[in-house]
């Protein structure tokens, strides 16, 4: 029997599911990282853990005990892009990523059809290749530039890529970034060029897995559905014929809004019972409730899409009772941080005020001593 739920219902589900409301009580405990959390340049992780934790002075502009030896890794896997991931976890999500087929290899390593036959060389072959090169590489923690420089030296010559930035050709950035899970690697915290660093005690895929992937769809559709295969592979960075192959079982139908999805069974009572999100916040770029690819559902006006998701330099987001109402990006100089507001619509009072407050907990991230909050002109 399919269950028909409204789109605010899915609202309030998905912002009780990423714990925004606030009640977990450390980072480990929150619902996101069972699909990991992405990093990039302006600590978009710690902007997603303080958007949800009760106090956000702990983590300051430092990942919360990040990196070889501590409970959490960061690690390029999903989309190649570097995400933090419980490190107990990151075995499964190894396998998880790992190319489901041929085309699904690929477009991992960023190749087309005719590319991979003008190699000679199929494309899982490439990536298995790669995956060698890297365990055999990154052995101790090495700067990204000589592991590409070693990994470039094991690897084919019809698998270099010509690099216009430093005028020679090596292995790709994808290629590294495609076969990093797989082959062990993971990311020193704060290095730029990043550090890569070998995995100890991994356990490593040679191939995909199915009952992996299905695993980390249920956790994607536990966070962020109701949805369907398609927005998953877009999550995951693979296709969506082979994610189909390996749809996970126990899922309830859901009808949103005349829209076919499915949610686990186990997370049916949450979407019957979530309660209403009423609550700012200011959630940083990359944030994981962001990270849905049903856009439409969580954010209808397209004006509004193309300014929460530009081709590049992508704002965080004024969250205001379930709803993007703007955007918002910072600045800084030396310790003081001016975070410009773009409301997409006149804003009560208490919401600027709740807004400046939240201004704070990215000022803690960032690591600054002072903030502003400015509204846009």
């Amino acid at each position: 029997m399919t269950l028909a739920v409204h789109r605010r219902q899915v609202i309030a589900f998905r912002v009780a599911a990423h714990g925004l409301h606030r009640e977990a009580a450390a980072v480990d405990e929150l619902s996101v990282l069972d699909v990991g959390v992405q990093e990039a340049m302006g600590h978009p992780a710690g902007l997603a853990f303080a958007a949800r934790l009760p106090e956000s002075t702990a983590l300051g502009p430092e990942l919360p005990a990040t990196g070889p030896g501590t409970p959490f890794a960061l690690a390029w896997t999903l989309r190649g892009a570097p995400h933090v991931h419980r490190r107990e976890d990151l075995d499964a999500v190894a396998a998880a990523v790992y190319p489901l087929s041929e085309a699904d290899a690929a477009a991992r390593l960023n190749e087309t059809g005719a590319s991979v036959r003008a190699d000679g060389i199929p494309a899982t072959e490439q990536f298995a290749i790669a995956v060698e090169a890297m365990r055999a590489v990154v052995t101790e923690p090495i700067g990204k530039g000589a592991a590409s420089t070693a990994v470039t030296r094991r690897i084919p010559r019809a698998m270099w890529r010509d690099c216009r930035s430093c005028g020679t050709s090596h292995v790709s950035d994808s290629a590294m970034r495609a076969a990093a899970a797989a082959a062990g690697v993971e990311l020193q915290p704060g290095t730029s060029p990043p550090v890569l660093v070998p995995r100890a005690d991994a356990v490593l895929p040679t191939g995909p897995d199915p009952a992996a992937l299905g695993a980390l769809a249920h956790s994607y559709l536990a966070v962020l559905g109701p949805a369907g295969p398609g927005e998953f592979a877009g999550y995951l960075g693979a296709r969506r014929a082979d994610v189909v192959r390996h749809w996970p079982q126990g899922l309830a139908e859901i009808d949103v809004e005349g829209r076919s999805a499915v949610l686990p069974e186990s997370s049916l009572d949450l979407l019957r019972s979530a309660p209403p999100p009423e609550q700012v916040r200011l959630l940083g770029p990359f944030d994981p409730y962001l990270q849905a690819r049903d856009r439409d559902l969580i954010v209808p006006e397209r004006a509004a899409q193309k300014a929460l998701w530009p081709v590049l330099g992508r704002p965080g987001a004024l969250f205001v009772d379930g709803e993007v109402v703007g955007t918002w990006r910072a600045k800084g100089s030396g310790r003081r941080l001016t975070i410009t507001v773009t409301a997409f619509a006149p804003l009560p009072a208490a919401v600027w005020r709740a807004a400046e407050a939240e201004g704070r907990r990215v000022a803690d991230v960032r690591g600054a001593d002072d903030v502003r909050v400015v509204r846009a002109d």
